[in-house]
Formats: structure tokens, sequence, C-alpha cells
């Protein structure tokens, strides 16, 4: 077919370029599913305890709306259950970033204009943007299988297919989204969107029912994963919705990529504003990240919500399982029990927010790369001037978004909201160091600005996984966050709060030195 000829040449150039952000992000789920087993093994080594876990998670309709119903006791089902929903959504993240990336980041560049004008078919970088996705989650799939074998083989092999049909269930939508608009950054923000409703059509099924048979759930592609029931009495069938949504989308964006011209799209592009209202380097920044602030704040206000709903029945859902209660201790201090989950969860939040951070730094490198920094720094215009509009929105866009996880905190809990903002406002300079390190990456080794990415994702497994291991100190120590006081309930300390913020600032300081240097990236 003369419309993929170039396929097997651009797939080969899509994973060459992805060659750190694939394995980065395989990497930090298959541990995250991986580390389950022997954590729960722990927690709750016997039937009795299993038991009450289920019979908690039946009667918590908020920690069902959070995690998902559970199907069986054993260590497996419990696994799936436990990382089942985070899993599929960190493997749906990757792949809609993997395909805009290829798709309409390259047109958006005006990459895919010069590599269309050699022998490449019309449909050959749509296809190897989606089978570039299509490795990712195979090799999700293959590291999950084996890693979960031991739990037992046909559940392992359950599981792992329905990570995977996750993923390009939201492949092949980011594919059509991707043909619809004229701007990757929409793109990836319209399928974001949709992966959110996914997320609480879910959330909202599984909440009213036990067994996950609410028409809400079966909405969801998420709800498709979990009512897969891997080591639950499996229910292949379920695979067939996958299977059918794949095609029918990826068939859709067969269908509109022949329809278009490369560079346009179907929705037609709003006109800017008035020359006045984008008259600054900072108003150009804003109306830029504009929509990705807004939406991850909504995102962590939820959250929030849902974080503090939960709070007041976490003393019944750890009962008087030691174990437990001293992985919340260990993430949040040693205050009382209600306090440390406050405390992990307002952690765990602090490091979803360094992603946020780093994702915004880095558009300093997008508009750098794709040209569209030349023209504004060609006017009375310079490089640290343009670089802190960009640097605002990212270090006080993550003012922002700790702030509203606060107040959802307080709406969620019903309690005084001072202590918790307090404690949401104390994660700051740990984001504020990865932050920083971003833009050190940025400004001096443009070209490996993107390990920033990696370094958060560290970060992010440490403090996740990491206090559920029982990792030595040291290992926890490497990440910024565990240097923080453990709020609310634990005692304010100033000293490494001020010498993280120091770190941050000679970071920052670093980094612009080196763009200010540097030549521009062509």
């Amino acid at each position: 077919m003369t419309s993929l000829v170039g396929t097997r040449i651009l797939l080969r150039f899509n994973l060459r370029r992805d060659r750190l952000m694939i394995p980065v992000w395989v990497a930090v789920n298959t541990l995250m599913v991986l580390s389950m087993p022997n954590t729960l093994k722990t927690l709750y080594g016997t039937p009795a305890e299993r038991a009450d876990l289920i019979h908690q998670v039946a009667t918590n309709a908020s920690f069902r709306a959070l995690i998902g119903p559970v199907f069986d006791d054993s260590v497996g089902a419990l696994t799936a259950w436990r990382v089942g929903v985070y899993a599929g959504v960190l493997a749906a993240v990757t792949s809609l970033l993997v395909v805009v990336r290829h798709t309409r980041d390259e047109e958006e560049s005006g990459r895919q204009e010069l590599i269309s004008s050699g022998a490449v078919g019309r449909r050959a970088s749509l296809t190897a943007a989606l089978l570039a996705a299509a490795v990712a989650n195979a090799v999700l799939a293959l590291l999950v299988v084996a890693g979960l074998a031991g739990q037992g083989a046909v559940g392992a092999l359950a599981f792992g297919l329905g990570l995977a049909a996750v993923g390009m269930v939201f492949a092949t939508a980011a594919a059509i989204v991707a043909q619809l608009t004229e701007s990757a950054r929409l793109a990836r923000g319209l399928t974001a969107g949709v992966l959110g409703a996914a997320f609480v059509l879910r959330a909202a099924g599984d909440s009213a029912t036990t067994d996950g048979s609410s028409v809400w759930t079966w909405l969801s592609p998420l709800g498709w994963l979990e009512n897969l029931r891997a080591y639950a009495g499996e229910r292949w069938w379920v695979l067939a919705l996958f299977a059918a949504a794949i095609a029918l989308q990826a068939a859709v964006a067969y269908r509109l990529a022949g329809r278009r011209d490369i560079g346009m799209s179907f929705l037609p592009t709003r006109p800017g504003p008035s020359v006045g209202r984008l008259g600054t380097a900072g108003a150009l920044a804003w109306r830029l990240q504009r929509g990705n602030v807004l939406g991850w704040s909504l995102a962590f206000f939820v959250v929030g919500v849902v974080y503090g709903g939960l709070t007041d029945g976490v003393a019944d859902i750890v009962g008087d399982n030691e174990s437990a209660r001293r992985i919340f201790e260990r993430m949040g201090g040693q205050s009382a029990l209600t306090n440390a989950f406050l405390a992990a969860m307002v952690g765990m939040m602090g490091l979803v927010a360094a992603l946020y951070v780093v994702g915004s730094v880095l558009r300093l490198y997008g508009e750098e790369t794709s040209g569209r920094a030349e023209p504004v720094l060609a006017n009375p215009v310079g490089r640290l001037r343009w670089a802190a509009g960009h640097l605002v929105i990212a270090f006080g866009g993550s003012v922002l978004l700790m702030l509203v996880t606060g107040l959802g905190f307080v709406v969620g809990y019903g309690k005084e909201a001072g202590p918790i903002l307090g404690a949401c406002l104390v994660q700051l300079p740990a984001v504020w160091v990865i932050g920083g390190l971003a833009v050190l990456l940025y400004g001096v080794l443009p070209r490996a600005a993107t390990a920033a990415w990696g370094v958060a994702g560290a970060v992010l497994l440490i403090g996740w996984i990491g206090p559920a291991l029982n990792a030595p100190q040291a290992v926890l120590d490497l990440s910024p966050f565990g240097h923080l006081p453990k709020l609310p309930g634990g005692g304010m300390e100033w000293g490494p709060v001020l010498v993280l913020l120091a770190l941050a600032v000679a970071l920052v300081t670093a980094g612009l030195a080196g763009l200010r240097r540097r030549d521009l990236t062509t």
C-alpha cells in the first residue's frame, strides 16, 4: 500500500527519538505494579486481614471511587485492584504523549512537511506513531506478565493485556484528536480531558456499586480494565471491547488523516487576541500555558476533595494493621494516624506537582526547537525576560496547585484550613528544586533537557513506593521531598526548607546564565 510507504523507517526514527521517554514511563509503571505483591503480603499477610480489607472497601464508597472494588482476596487480585486504575492511567498518558508527539507536534514544527516531500506514504506517519505507542504498551505488558507470573500466569496475562489495551485505546483516541486540532498542546489537553472523564465515570460508577456493575463504570475503558477481573475469574470477553474500540478509533483516525492537508485541522482555529493583550513576554507565556494551568488546578482540587473525604475513614481502613500504619507514618510522620495520612497524601500531591513544573519549564525548550521563540527574541525582548515569562507560570502555577489542593482537602475533610494549607505550601521548596533542575538542564544542556522527566519520575517512584518497600533512609533522602517537615501534625523545621529554597534559586540562576550564553537550538 503506497499510503504506508516509509512506515518502518519512521517507526525506527520515532523509537530513537523516544529512547529516553518511553523507557522511563514504562519503568515507572512497571515498578509501581511489581512492587505491590510484596507490599500487600506484608500489609495483609493473613486471610483474616485480607477479608477485613475487602469488607472496609465494600463499605467505603470514597475508597472505591479512588481505587475501585475488590473481587478476590488473593495477592494477585489485590495487586490488580490496588494499582490497576493508576497503572492504566499511566499507560494512557504515555500513549497519548507518544502519538501526539509524532503526529501533530511534527506538523506544527514543519518537520512533517519536509518528511512528506520524500518517499513517504500519506498515512505512514500516523501508522508509525501508533506502532511506537504499541511497542511501549507491549513492553509494559510483557514486563508485567513476567513479573506477576509468580502470582498466577493466567491472571498476570489478563492484567498485562488489559494495561496494554487501555494504553492503545487512548493512543487511538489521541490519533483522532490530532487530526481535529491544529495545536499539539490542544491535542494533548483534549485527550487528557477524555482520560479525566473516563476516570470520573469509573469513579462515579464504583462509588455506587460494590462489584463494578454500574453503567457509568462500563462507559469507561478504565472500568473495562477492572471488569476484566484479573486473578478473580477472568472475563476474557472484555478484551473484545478494547479491540473494538481500538479498531473503530483507528479507522476514524485513518479516515480523517486521508481527508486533510498537512498542517490543517478539521476544527477551525480561533483568531488570536489583539496585539495589546500579547504585548509582553509574560502575557504570551500565560496565553500559551493558561489551559494547562487551569486543567491541572481543577484536577488537584478534585483529588484534594476525594482524599479529604477519605481522611475520617482512614482509621477504619487501616484498623489494627501495624504494617499499614507504619507506612503512613513513614510517609507522613509519627503523629496521629489522621495527621500522618493527611501529610502522606499532601506529599503525594507535591510529587505530582513536580511533574507539572517540569512540563511547564520544558515549554521553553518546545518553543525554542519549534522556531517560535526566534521571532519573539527578534523583537526588543531579551532571553531572560522571555524565559522569565514561562518560569513565572511554572513556579507560580505550582503555588496555585498546592493552594487549590489544600482547599480541596478542607472541603472534603471539613476541618480548619490553616494547618492543611500550611502543609501544602511547605511542599513547594522541593517542587521548585525539581523545577530548578529542569531549568539548569534546559539552559546548559538543552539536548538533555528531557532528562528532567527522568529525574521527576525517579523522585515520584521514591516517594510513592519507597516507604512501602521499607527502602533505606539513605534512598528516601535522595528525594528533596524526604527532607521536608511532615505537616500537619509534626513540628515545623525551617532549616531544610531554607536549604531547599536556596538550592532551587541556585539551580534556576545557573540555568538562566547558561541560556544567556549559549546559541539557540536549531
